[in-house]
């Protein structure tokens, strides 16, 4: 099977037939390859910010890293920034990796950031943003994706910045790269969302979020959030569950080739979650309990399904034919891409260079399609 193009354009709908894990790494690569950087990181903060629950926070933190420097057109407005959303459970690090910023962002590469201005923004709840874990708990604002939406454009004018060149986003960001295109449409001149459907999160995508999230509940450790020590054994079953949702099965079925191997994948995987000691030796923050519960009922507000039109932006829209949590045989994504006016969908089929939902992080599976995104949108 070849890969599927599903592709709207203004006057006519063409369908053409030719042809890892849902929470995010959270430590970003130890060392960013020396072609691309420096990389610099800052925190905006909003005050007396209101959630869509009416809920305030007298201060939100939104920590985010950037590349490149802005450049301004004639006009004098920035013409190049790049906005680029993560996972859940992720961080804007998390993708300054060899397979995706080590793709794309090196001079000469399509994101070369000595003439693009890439911002990755840590989602709030996540990596150095404001977040339960700060010590609120479960007292912390119950913020959903459009508050997260929300706070990432405050960010965006607070840099100076009236229309983004392109957004991209994975899974989470995925879903919000949809938010943005509809509620600004007119700020957003090329998306890339990779590994979501624009629709109400139900079935079995939320059926695994909800049960992590009990998982975690019913831990008696979990003392309703107000925990002294992290309930563990629910983050065990939350982990469990975590990398099956992940899966790439025909990678897996390589690389985990004996019992000894399969035993250890678990194994690093645990310790990383649960203890924060990486593979080699190394340290990252193992995962919160709250911050995880927070992070996966945040979605309970996404269902952009009924806006797709209002759309304007150039959309290449690219999922994996292999990925557990957006599974293609659904038919969503193809039914729902010809309402995206200037839109295309691409189903990436099972091969060497996809990994499960986690084929949103390896570039060189999709890259070209960001190439012909790039160039369809120039004049946009």
């Amino acid at each position: 099977m070849g890969w599927i193009v599903v592709k709207a354009a203004v006057a006519s709908v063409a369908l053409v037939l030719a042809a890892s894990a849902t929470v995010e790494a959270q430590a970003p690569a130890k060392d960013a390859p020396p072609a691309y950087g420096p990389a610099h990181g800052a925190d905006f903060v909003i005050p007396d910010f209101q959630f869509r629950d009416g809920s305030r926070l007298a201060q939100l933190r939104i920590h985010y890293t950037t590349f490149g420097t802005p450049h301004r057109d004639a006009s004098g407005r920035v013409d190049n920034a790049v906005l680029i959303l993560h996972g859940t459970g992720g961080a804007g690090t998390s993708l300054v990796r060899p397979q995706f910023a080590g793709e794309l962002f090196g001079p000469g590469q399509l994101l070369d950031d000595s003439k693009y201005f890439i911002i990755l923004p840590d989602g709030i709840g996540h990596g150095k943003s404001s977040k339960p874990s700060d010590g609120l708990h479960m007292r912390f604002p119950h913020y959903g994706y459009s508050d997260m939406v929300e706070a990432q454009h405050e960010l965006v004018q607070s840099l100076g910045i009236t229309r983004l060149r392109l957004i991209m986003g994975t899974s989470m960001g995925c879903m919000q790269a949809f938010m943005w295109g509809e509620t600004w449409p007119d700020q957003v001149q090329a998306m890339m969302p990779m590994a979501c459907l624009p629709t109400q999160i139900v079935g079995r995508n939320r059926l695994w979020r909800r049960m992590i999230i009990q998982a975690i509940e019913n831990d008696p450790a979990w003392m309703k959030g107000d925990y002294a020590a992290e309930p563990l054994e629910g983050l065990r079953a939350a982990e469990d569950i975590t990398m099956i949702a992940g899966s790439a099965p025909h990678q897996m079925q390589k690389a985990l080739d004996t019992p000894a191997k399969v035993d250890g994948f678990l194994n690093d995987n645990m310790n990383a979650a649960l203890l924060g000691v990486l593979p080699d030796g190394g340290k990252t923050e193992p995962t919160d309990a709250n911050d995880l519960i927070y992070a996966l009922d945040a979605s309970r507000d996404y269902d952009p399904s009924a806006h797709l039109e209002a759309i304007k932006a150039y959309v290449m829209w690219v999922n994996s034919a292999d990925d557990f949590i957006n599974p293609p045989e659904l038919g969503i994504a193809q039914a729902m891409a010809p309402r995206i006016k200037n839109g295309t969908f691409v189903l990436l089929p099972i091969g060497p260079n996809t990994h499960g939902h986690g084929t949103h992080t390896w570039a060189v599976a999709w890259k070209d399609k960001l190439e012909l995104l790039l160039k369809e949108s120039a004049d946009n």
